[in-house]
């Protein structure tokens, strides 16, 4: 049998912390252990969660104390979060991956197996929504990406169209002058850009910048 997966369960309801300690706990995958959410605010460091630990909050709603609690849970080890909650909308949904959650399911659907299954999709560094709620979430981002972002020339890649040509320029090998012609920019704005680039994601120098977005598949 594989390692079993640490699971942090935390509630501000002790019933509904009861029933998912209940569904997990004499499941031979997970071995699991509980907190308060004022715990985990107060008391992030000793005694805190493994980076292995997969944190399972269970709320009636995805309220500003859920989302404290959500990005609370981070902080303090727990780089993998499941929600489980009674409410899920779009908004909900929203703000749980702006907090950091990586696997939602609603209370109703929260079987046993259910549980697992999102737990294991977790710890394997993946997430899982309901059906539903993905399409609605994609249609949100799309609008998004639509409506606020590329008026601005930005993408969710974190770089603008011009950033990502100047950068997969300098992957090729191309100085500042090369790069200002094959644009039609001045050498100026060539060296502004990387400026931007290398300052807005606290990046070391021109290298480390081409690095970064090869090594996140920006260009």
């Amino acid at each position: 049998m594989s390692e079993r997966i640490p699971v942090l369960v935390v509630a501000r309801d002790p019933v509904s912390k009861a029933g998912v300690v209940s569904q997990l706990r004499h499941r031979p995958e997970v071995t699991v252990s509980e907190a308060e959410p004022d715990q985990v605010h107060s008391d992030p460091a000793p005694g805190a969660p493994g980076t292995r630990t997969v944190a399972v909050v269970a709320a009636d709603e995805v309220d500003e104390d859920t989302v404290r609690t959500l990005r609370a849970v981070r902080r303090s080890g727990c780089a993998r979060v499941v929600l489980v909650a009674t409410r899920l909308d779009d908004a909900a949904v929203v703000d749980a991956a702006e907090a950091g959650v990586c696997g939602l399911v609603r209370r109703s659907e929260a079987t046993p197996e259910r549980l697992v299954d999102v737990v294991r999709t977790a710890a394997a560094g993946d997430g899982s929504v309901p059906p539903d709620l993905l399409g609605r979430l994609l249609d949100h981002v799309g609008r998004l990406q639509r409506q606020v972002l590329a008026p601005r020339g930005l993408s969710f890649s974190g770089l603008s169209s011009r950033e990502a040509d100047v950068l997969r320029l300098v992957a090729e090998g191309l100085d500042t002058g090369e790069i200002a012609s094959q644009l039609a920019y001045s050498e100026r704005t060539v060296k502004n850009v990387l400026h931007d680039v290398t300052t807005r994601l606290q990046l070391r120098n021109r290298s480390h910048a081409v690095a970064y977005a090869l090594r996140s598949g920006l260009i």
